[in-house]
């Protein structure tokens, strides 16, 4: 039976990702902060848990030390919190996402790399944010850059290890996160939506996932804009929203 570990699995794409991999019948290792939370929204006798704090180095390892190999691990668990005011820049704000969207996901590949089989894979998942720099989000999106690059360096020293990495860049997903902001979110898609990406794009062996297709070729024409055009672009659009 295959086996599948996921982190940030009480909510949002980490729920529906688990969900649905139990439909299929993979057995899955489902993580997050609250054991409680974790029974509530699933439960079964394929589903273990592993509880701990991703910013919890120690908890983190001694969590996922006794979890049996597993074929596949997604790293899902982060944050989002927008900087308000750049003039008053928050530099908490910017250490608390960037803590757990970067080292916390850093902590978890220290804690599962010796838990995946021997041709299996790692999946961090990231941000479509890092195609374009947006307004006030300074800490999300520098935090979702550093996955990126930990995500394709890790692709190429782990092949030696048989080990894949896939790096995953969704746009907007309707999930508790995303209700939270105060500005409009085209191409949104739905939970379930996304886990269809995510679980197709996995089982081919991509080494990048992108979804949804038209929003994404939206934010790439716009990342190949010349930066003072881009720049320009950004001022406006800014002023538009105020």
């Amino acid at each position: 039976m295959n086996r599948v570990l996921i982190t940030g699995a009480s909510s949002g794409i980490g729920l529906q990702l688990a969900q649905d991999y139990l439909f299929e019948g993979w057995q899955v290792v489902a993580c997050g902060r609250s054991h409680d939370k974790l029974a509530q929204v699933l439960s079964g006798e394929r589903v273990e848990y592993g509880v701990f704090d991703i910013n919890d180095r120690d908890a983190a390892a001694g969590a996922l030390s006794e979890v049996a190999p597993v074929d596949l691990a997604i790293l899902n668990a982060g944050t989002c919190e927008y900087v308000n005011d750049a003039h008053a820049f928050d530099a908490e704000l910017f250490e608390r996402v960037v803590q757990a969207n970067l080292i916390g996901t850093g902590n978890c590949v220290a804690a599962v790399l010796p838990r995946i089989k021997t041709g299996g894979r790692l999946a961090l998942v990231s941000s479509s944010v890092t195609f374009v720099p947006l307004t006030r989000a300074e800490a999300y999106g520098a935090s979702k850059a550093g996955v990126d690059y930990l995500a394709r360096t890790l692709a190429v020293d782990l092949n030696a290890a048989r080990v894949a990495v896939s790096l995953i860049r969704p746009g907007f997903v309707d999930t508790p996160l995303t209700r939270k902001n105060d500005f409009p979110m085209p191409g949104r898609v739905s939970p379930e939506q996304a886990s269809r990406a995510i679980r197709r794009g996995l089982a081919r062996g991509r080494s990048e996932i992108t979804f949804p297709t038209g929003f994404i070729a939206t934010l790439r024409l716009l990342s190949w804009l010349p930066h003072g055009l881009w720049l320009s672009l950004a001022r406006r659009m800014k002023k538009e929203q105020a």
